[in-house]
């Protein structure tokens, strides 16, 4: 998800070389497509997978990330930690303009934090994270802040170049409720980014221009274009037809057609992301561990990813991606396909197969309401864990919907039992957000999973600042997520991305770290 969203790659071919200035087009347009109306607005509770490239070509954050994924200057042009850890000075980059005109300052970044992200009453897009490490951001003068910290976050440069951007004081002040803000979040927003919304047809486009105030640079595309189309199939024919220069492929089967095509380059992403399961424990059936491993047991995830994904994918261990070679490791509790298993620790947790073939414990049967959304590959791979759980006499009802039905019935309101989705998150191995017993039941602790053992491992992990000792605390941290399974993890998919030849200047990492740069991108002329 954050999304969908939402974080590391490797391009499999080598990029263009840059083309000649002549053959750049000085009025060149691109289109992309979202699934949803967009939300302008990275903080907003109901801005996710749908507005999250967007919205970063709107608001940069403090920080961005290079071409290895490490956090290099954005609105921040250099940053230090106190010796203790708890404090941590950014200084500003002077001259650049909102794009109403107005100076960027401290102020709008102390604003963006103080007044939206740690206020606990609007409740933030990842507001429970900060809110759990930030005490408060001073304005030191007009071009340096400070973070100051309730415990040390060695991450944080990396997280504020993660979906972090900075708002404009001057445009919501006098507004009681910024969500609410439908001037802003719907229709005009300001940003300072190198492109600015000039129109929003609702339900069908919106459109970019770029900004010529923009302090990296004339962005050498004249105008950006984001489509809404929810369905997939109507991305791939706008695709091929040319109206549409960059899609994400949800599925493999179309490759070939797209390979064939002389007009498209197809990329394969390895990113930070891995796809999960997650069962809610409000419900004491899945505090039981024994149940959780027998679920995972129960499926056959190399034939998943065969059947859905083509084999674009690996089975996952746990949150830290391969990609994350520094850290990740694979030696770790795994779940082969194993139905007997599954069955052998289900009847130890107390489920006996019923009349019906379905498990019954305390004479109720073993069904997991599982709400899924009409997005990408995430039906039939809900469909096929319904099948796998048949198998071993566990019943999972579907319920499918819109992706904007789904957010707000899954991760804004909690109301399900068992769902399939994703997290995508920046290149480091900090996965505390996800995790800590604190964000149970908000924020991105979507099962609510509550283990102190490992709170206390991921914050030691906060502290560390060496790669040795980060090491050490995050295979630790890993091995207990493997054994304990807070999600059920099914793979680490690759990224497909397909897009227009004529489209350029990409750097072919991951889609959130390139539409950072995207100043730099061009279409060369017909």
């Amino acid at each position: 998800m954050k999304t969908p969203l939402k974080l590391a790659a490797l391009t499999a071919l080598l990029l263009p070389m840059a083309a000649a200035q002549s053959d750049i087009d000085p009025n060149g347009k691109a289109t992309f497509v979202t699934t949803a109306e967009p939300t302008f607005n990275p903080w907003s509770p109901n801005s996710f997978v749908e507005s999250n490239l967007l919205n970063e070509l709107l608001f940069p954050g403090l920080t961005r990330w290079d071409k290895n994924l490490r956090p290099s200057p954005d609105l921040a042009t250099s940053w230090k930690a106190s010796n203790d850890g708890m404090k941590w000075t950014f200084n500003l980059r002077r001259g650049v303009k909102w794009h109403d005109g107005k100076p960027f300052t401290a102020q709008d970044v102390a604003f963006t934090f103080n007044d939206i992200v740690l206020n606990k009453e609007l409740g933030a897009n990842q507001s429970s994270e900060w809110r759990n490490s930030v005490e408060k951001v001073n304005v030191v003068n007009p071009y340096t802040v400070e973070f100051v910290l309730k415990k040390p976050w060695a991450s944080l440069p990396t997280y504020l170049g993660y979906y972090s951007g900075i708002l404009p004081k001057h445009k919501f002040e006098g507004v009681k409720d910024p969500w609410k803000f439908v001037e802003f979040n719907k229709q005009n927003p300001v940003g300072t980014g190198p492109f600015k919304v000039v129109r929003v047809s609702s339900g069908a486009s919106v459109r970019l221009e770029r900004n010529d105030a923009y302090w990296g640079g004339k962005p050498k595309l004249k105008e950006i274009e984001f489509k809404i189309i929810p369905d997939s199939n109507a991305q791939l024919a706008q695709l091929l037809s040319g109206d549409v220069d960059l899609i994400s492929v949800a599925n493999p089967e179309t490759l070939d057609r797209l390979k064939s095509n002389p007009n498209l380059v197809v990329d394969l992403q390895t990113q930070n992301l891995y796809y999960w399961i997650s069962l809610n424990q409000e419900d004491p059936r899945f505090r039981d561990v024994k149940v959780r491993q027998a679920l995972l047991y129960a499926l056959d995830r190399p034939a998943m990813i065969k059947s859905v994904l083509r084999g674009y994918a690996q089975p996952a261990t746990g949150p830290i991606a391969p990609i994350q070679k520094n850290f990740y490791t694979n030696k770790v509790s795994q779940y082969p396909f194993d139905p007997a298993r599954a069955k052998k620790l289900l009847a130890e947790a107390g489920w006996k197969p019923g009349p019906d073939g379905v498990l019954q414990k305390d004479g109720k049967p073993f069904v997991i309401e599982m709400p899924t959304a009409q997005y990408q590959q995430l039906l039939p791979i809900t469909l096929l864990i319904q099948q796998y759980w048949k198998n071993i006499g566990v019943k999972a009802e579907l319920k499918t919907m819109d992706w904007n039905s789904y957010i707000q019935q899954v991760v804004v309101k909690r109301d399900y039992q068992g769902t399939v989705n994703w997290w995508s998150t920046p290149a480091d191995p900090d996965v505390l957000p996800y995790y800590a017993s604190s964000s149970a039941g908000t924020g991105y602790n979507i099962p609510g999973y509550k283990n102190p053992a490992l709170d206390r491992l991921l914050e030691e992990g906060r502290r560390a600042t060496s790669t040795s000792a980060r090491k050490k605390v995050y295979t630790e941290a890993q091995e207990l997520m493997a054994k304990e399974l807070p999600y059920l993890y099914l793979w680490y998919p690759q990224m497909i991305i397909v897009k227009n030849k004529r489209l350029q200047g990409m750097r072919g990492v991951t889609q959130a770290a390139d539409f950072q740069y995207a100043h730099e991108w061009y279409v060369t002329r017909k």
